[in-house]
């Protein structure tokens, strides 16, 4: 006789504090998960990038060659690169292991406020202020970006990749998907300027949030508006927000000093957790655990769920 399947467990929320690390990098402006979660990259207005352990608090390496404040930084698949851009317009692919800079690519018109890799890491993303999203080349010489995406009509603060799509999203308030597969670009007209998008960890939905202190989760495929989630406060900086590891709560930074979490079918709001005085700038979510990195001011914070229990040596 078959034994029935044990309930999956019901989800549980970071909310217990389990560090606090002061970066000693001026403010931090985003902080980001490597893509197994083991690790995690600060970008700093003093121009620097830094490498951590979260769980350990250890500092693991400075990454420094921008000419002004980092603004966002990615993790290459296998860990052996960085990507990150900033105020000084450039774009900067760094090895890992060395702290050295592979290449410098230029050609944005002003501040890049976002980078992805591609799922190769052949391909760094990059979305700027000047409107544009460029596609550099990894292993190229040539300095010219492989193709320019100049259809927004404002600043792009956002840019995330899937193996096939680029979803971006922009001041002028409109989400777009660029399916590369069928050579399409798909647009959703929010009308606030958005500060965040991404796409759900199935792949379904997209979540955008807005300038309108709004949260909207859309159907990738029709546009259709699937909830909206408020409750936090957004309305003047570019926030993060993302989903939780399996996609049962929608999560928000929010300019009070809180990480606002809600419930994703039911849009009712289950965890406003408070962080500190200020601006929560920047979130990151564990890909797998219930782990959340948040950043404010100068340090970052490192948040689990109750009954967890850090190993020796990694509390």
């Amino acid at each position: 006789m078959a034994f029935p399947e044990p309930k999956p467990r019901p989800p549980e929320l970071p909310q217990k504090r389990l560090k606090t690390l002061d970066c000693g990098q001026g403010a931090v402006r985003a902080v980001r998960f490597n893509v197994d979660g083991n690790y995690c990259l600060t970008c700093g207005s003093d121009k620097t990038l830094k490498l951590w352990n979260p769980l350990r608090g250890t500092l693991l390496r400075t990454y420094s060659g921008h000419g002004y404040e980092v603004l966002d930084a990615a993790g290459s698949f296998d860990n052996s690169s960085l990507c990150s851009g900033g105020g000084d317009k450039a774009v900067v692919l760094w090895d890992v292991a060395s702290g050295q800079v592979v290449r410098k690519f230029r050609g944005h018109a002003g501040k890049v406020n976002t980078v992805q890799f591609n799922e190769e890491a052949t391909v760094i993303l990059s979305g700027s202020i000047d409107s544009s999203i460029r596609c550099w080349d990894c292993r190229s010489r040539r300095p010219e970006p492989v193709q320019t995406l100049d259809e927004a009509r404002d600043g792009v603060s956002s840019v995330k990749v899937s193996d096939h799509e680029v979803l971006a999203g922009s001041v002028d308030g409109r989400m777009r998907r660029y399916d590369l597969r069928m050579g399409q670009l798909f647009s959703d007209y929010v009308g606030s300027p958005i500060t965040c998008t991404c796409f759900s960890r199935d792949g379904q939905c997209t979540l955008v949030s807005s300038l309108d202190s709004t949260l909207r989760l859309l159907d990738k495929d029709t546009g259709e508006l699937l909830g909206e989630y408020k409750g936090h406060k957004n309305q003047e900086y570019k926030l993060d927000c993302c989903l939780s590891e399996r996609d049962t709560h929608v999560v928000s930074c929010s300019e009070d000093g809180k990480v606002f979490f809600w419930d994703l079918v039911e849009g009712v709001l289950a965890l406003a957790l408070p962080v500190g005085r200020g601006v929560v700038q920047s979130l990151a979510y564990h890909p797998t655990e219930p782990c959340l990195l948040t950043a404010m001011g100068g340090s970052i914070q490192c948040w689990r769920e109750e009954a967890y229990e850090a190993e020796d040596g990694a509390g």
